[in-house]
């Protein structure tokens, strides 16, 4: 009993150092100096982007010289193509659904511009008639007063009458006036003649072909009034639609038919614009 001693509850033992062997620990990466604190993190734009951008900004600005090129080729080209008296006719009217070619302000000389704009407002005036003149067959043909067959001539009018005029006079005025071609001045007399003949004819609608009740002119307006009162006021409108389109046409054709003779105002200003061009060439 003597030689047994009892355990120091207290005594820890041999003291353990917890710090004495770290080599199994892995060491940390090591983190970039900054003194952002997080609040504007840098933006890292590498060379190789930089690159790329001005290489697409070269090639941007070499399409765009390209166009610009090929744009002043084709200018030039419709210049030389309008000196010699060749014309591009692109369909350019109405700009929603271009069907024509017109250009008057740039392709017609300044003194001709107006009795141009004229006679165009006569080729519409004449496609308005026209569509009157439906409107009045169609209301007639419903209250019984036409037939059939005569809603359907005055249908016939206007499919073929709007592109007849078209190509037949208008479009040969339109190139008379911008390669002052004979020829074509020639061609629109002729057709003009007629479509002014056609125009007092359905003013007068004389009573030969279906009473003449296929135009809304003086006769027809007459004869349906006294049986249709309302239906006589749209063959009147139609009548009056006629009447200035007969007006405008004698006018365009006197227009025409002056500068063609050579008086007139327009004549005169021929002659001024070519007596300064021969002044300018010899200075």
């Amino acid at each position: 009993m003597a030689g047994h001693r009892d355990k120091n509850p207290f005594d820890e033992g041999e003291e353990v150092n917890p710090f004495s062997n770290i080599s199994h620990i892995a060491a940390l990466p090591p983190e970039p100096v900054t003194y952002n604190y997080d609040r504007n993190p840098a933006i890292d734009i590498t060379l190789d982007k930089a690159t790329n951008l001005k290489q697409k900004e070269r090639e941007l600005k070499a399409k765009e010289a390209e166009l610009n090129r090929r744009e002043e080729e084709i200018k030039k080209r419709e210049e030389a193509l309008a000196r010699a008296g060749v014309f591009l006719e692109v369909k350019n009217w109405p700009p929603f659904f271009p069907v024509l070619h017109l250009d008057i302000a740039n392709e017609i000389p300044d003194y001709l511009q107006r009795m141009l704009y004229v006679a165009f407002a006569t080729f519409l005036g004449l496609a308005l008639c026209l569509f009157w003149n439906i409107i009045a067959a169609s209301g007639a043909c419903a209250r019984g007063r036409i037939g059939i067959g005569t809603w359907f001539l005055a249908f016939i009018y206007f499919i073929l009458g709007v592109p007849g005029a078209y190509f037949s006079w208008y479009r040969p005025l339109y190139r008379a006036c911008r390669n002052d071609s004979a020829f074509s001045f020639g061609w629109f007399f002729i057709f003009y003649s007629m479509h002014i003949s056609f125009c007092i004819y359905a003013l007068v609608a004389p009573p030969i072909i279906f009473r003449g009740l296929s135009f809304p002119g003086i006769f027809s307006a007459l004869y349906i009034t006294s049986r249709e009162a309302a239906l006589g006021i749209v063959y009147f409108v139609g009548c009056a639609l006629f009447f200035v389109e007969t007006v405008l046409s004698i006018w365009v054709m006197l227009r025409v038919f002056r500068y063609f003779r050579g008086v007139g105002k327009a004549a005169e200003a021929k002659r001024n614009v070519a007596r300064g061009t021969a002044m300018a060439a010899l200075n």
